[in-house]
């Protein structure tokens, strides 16, 4: 009686059809006319090889070596070639399916970190899970060469786990949903009539559109979509106040008080809601941005200016909200002077972000927003950087559309292989562009297989651009065409220091350099986008978890190169090094260049050593926005709070000045939204820690901005 070793240590009886099995497999692996008889004498000799061994027990590798032997011997020696093939898929897939289960063990001792807004609990462990499973099926699935390039660190399919599932973002249209009302699955919501009820359905649609998507989602003009709805809440108090007998002047003093206090609690509703509700998978709040700041009216700028305040209220104790993410857009006429009507809110945005690192800014008058701006389409971002204004297939503008899926290439790999020849870099790179191109043309042959009832909520409620019109079983290709497809890099400063041995801001060729590789980048999404009638463009990624992935395979393979491979991660897109020292001044001159070449999404960040002054962020803001072309800026300093009593502390104290307490909160930016310091991924908790404060000429922090 012969026993089988299998590799994970059991032991079953010998079954000669096996070996019959897997020859016969062999052969129709390739279509070969092997006859029962031929498979059951090569079967024979095999077993009549084992029983020379005289053994009780045998390894499967010895059963299948015999079997190469035993094919390669009777002549059958293309047969062998292919049972080696069908032997190496079969270990392939028990690597796979052992790499998964170890996964799903460490998951559930600890999620990861690859996103710093997923928690601990069972919801975000089964999601854990979930996800990677999902993204072993996708790989599996897809031609070998591409599943071969996310895997060895070429190029990387952000979300993968969604890659067969969904899309990545949306900016919401809010007024028009709200106005026509919608349904969530078990019946109409009507049009609010009032304020509160408009803030609490604005949160639903977050709520509601983040379940049917996997990236972050917009209110892309809040205020002035919120601002049709305080006319007649003001109609509705008024009555209400009238029937109480007041008139007059009493009434109109009244009316207007009770209007602005309903406003305050519609507003904290919003902020308490968007911290609070844990619907996204894995326990997740929405990845929630609201735009605002260039109010329509005096309406839509009181809602701006209260939900402001209220944001700089905090939460219960004071503590900082998380999200959403707030962008307010700056304007020449609107709110930048001094003169312009809505300066106070800019003023007042300055100092909400002074304490709590949100608002973020967006220059309106960056010569690529201000061309839409002028044509009556307002820009908007989110946190996680998407920005959609042009449009191939129809009206250009953010509502309704959103990034369908992006794809990142591994930018210091390419810097590395060239070894400084700059020729051989963008050769190099015309190829991995081109996987980036047939990867996301996969994805959307994937994608559009979906049909509007697999997205119940922003396609079926009509929330998407393109799907209009289209009933549940349709597919949901029309809405792909009105999204965007982008291919993004992380790294352009260790590329550089590979290629030139300097990145771009310590060096005026390589700051040539570097601005050349992003426009060449550029070029091709551009190209691309008049070839396949698709909306493709450049990103400059937001790499979370990717920042620390790259960099470790990278590392494996090269060894460590000073200045490339030497951290444990590597900067975010065009970033100069956060370790680098380099005044306010220099850091926006050198990277607003790229925010124009970078139409799917881009940010600066402006980081400081402790809380500033609105005087300063005005100051930096105000440099920045009248002498560069930049857009997007977020002011970066790190938070520190009490956990027990809500007191705000200084960078340097470690017990709270107010009640002893060593329950110390810390909050910083990671990739656009913030974050508890604990979610950190390794990369970004490495990156946090080598953050130098941007000084000016004279090395201090904050002087001088102005010049």
């Amino acid at each position: 009686m012969l026993h089988v070793v299998k590799r994970d240590g059991r032991k079953t009886e010998f079954n000669s059809l096996k070996i019959a099995n897997a020859i016969k497999g062999a052969a129709d692996e390739i279509a070969y006319n092997l006859k029962e008889s031929e498979a059951v004498k090569l079967t024979q000799k095999a077993i009549k090889k084992l029983e020379d061994l005289n053994k009780d027990e045998i390894y499967v590798e010895e059963i299948q070596n015999i079997v190469e032997q035993t094919l390669l011997e009777n002549d059958f020696k293309i047969l062998k070639s292919t049972y080696s093939n069908y032997r190496k898929e079969r270990t392939k897939i028990r690597e796979v399916k052992s790499d998964l289960m170890k996964a799903i063990e460490q998951i559930g001792v600890e999620t990861d970190r690859d996103n710093a807004n997923v928690g601990n609990n069972f919801s975000s462990k089964l999601l854990r899970i979930a996800s990677e499973s999902n993204k072993w099926h996708n790989l599996a699935m897809m031609p070998k060469h591409l599943a071969k390039a996310h895997e060895n660190g070429d190029i990387y399919y952000h979300d993968l786990d969604s890659y067969n599932l969904t899309t990545n973002c949306l900016h919401i249209p809010t007024k028009e949903v709200l106005e026509r009302g919608f349904n969530t699955g078990y019946g109409t919501i009507n049009r609010p009539r009032r304020i509160e009820s408009a803030a609490e359905l604005s949160c639903i649609l977050l709520q509601s559109t983040q379940n049917d998507m996997f990236g972050g989602q917009s209110h892309p003009d809040f205020d002035n979509d919120m601002g049709v709805f305080v006319e007649p809440t003001r109609q509705e108090v008024r009555k209400e106040l009238e029937e109480l007998g007041l008139e007059g002047t009493k009434l109109e003093e009244a009316v207007e008080k009770k209007l602005i206090k309903t406003i305050h609690q519609a507003m904290q509703g919003i902020v308490y809601n968007l911290n609070t509700m844990h619907s996204r998978a894995g326990s997740q709040v929405p990845f929630s941005s609201i735009n605002l700041g260039i109010p329509y009216n005096k309406d839509s700028a009181l809602v701006c200016e209260i939900f402001l305040l209220e944001y700089e209220r905090g939460l219960g104790k004071g503590e900082q909200p998380i999200f959403p993410n707030i962008i307010f857009r700056v304007k020449e006429g609107v709110n930048r002077e001094v003169n312009d009507p809505y300066y106070y809110l800019f003023k007042l945005a300055a100092r909400v972000a002074s304490k709590r690192m949100n608002p973020t800014f967006m220059n309106i008058d960056a010569d690529f927003n201000k061309l839409y701006y002028d044509r009556g389409y307002m820009p908007a971002t989110m946190g996680c950087r998407t920005y959609t204004m042009s449009n191939i297939n129809g009206e250009p503008g953010t509502k309704g559309r959103g990034n369908i899926a992006p794809t990142t290439i591994n930018l210091p790999r390419i810097g590395i292989l060239a070894k400084g020849d700059i020729d051989k870099f963008f050769s190099l790179l015309d190829a991995k562009l081109e996987l980036a191109k047939e990867a996301l043309i996969h994805r959307y042959n994937v994608l559009k297989r979906l049909r509007i009832k697999d997205l119940p909520f922003v396609a079926g409620q009509g929330l998407m651009k393109g799907s209009e019109g289209l009933s549940p079983d349709d597919s949901i290709e029309p809405i792909l065409k009105q999204g965007t497809w982008s291919i993004g890099w992380i790294g352009l400063a260790e590329t550089l220091t590979a290629l030139v041995g300097k990145h771009h801001g310590e060096d005026e060729y390589a700051r040539e350099l570097g601005f050349k590789i992003a426009t060449h980048i550029r070029n091709y999404t551009d190209k691309l986008t008049e070839e396949t009638k698709l909306n493709w463009s450049t990103y400059a990624t937001p790499a979370e978890g990717l920042s620390g992935r790259f960099i470790l395979q990278d590392k494996k393979v090269f060894g460590e190169i000073k200045g490339v491979t030497d951290k444990e991660y590597y900067t975010n897109s065009y970033h100069i090094p956060v370790g680098f020292p380099v005044s306010i001044k220099d850091k926006i001159d050198i990277e607003a260049p790229y925010h124009k070449l970078c139409n799917a999404g881009h940010i600066s960040y402006i980081e400081l050593d402790d809380y500033p002054s609105e005087d300063i962020i005005m100051d930096i803001l105000n440099y920045a926005y009248k002498h560069t072309n930049i857009s997007y800026i977020g002011i970066n300093f790190h938070i520190r709070y009490c956990r027990d009593c809500g007191t705000y502390l200084g960078s340097g104290e470690h017990k709270c000045t107010k009640c002893g307490s060593y329950n110390i909160q810390g909050i910083s930016r990671v990739t656009g939204y913030l974050s508890l310091d604990e979610r950190f991924g390794a990369g970004k908790y490495a990156e946090r820690a080598d953050r130098k404060a941007h000084t000016d000429k004279h090395n201090t922090v904050y002087n001088n901005v102005n010049c």
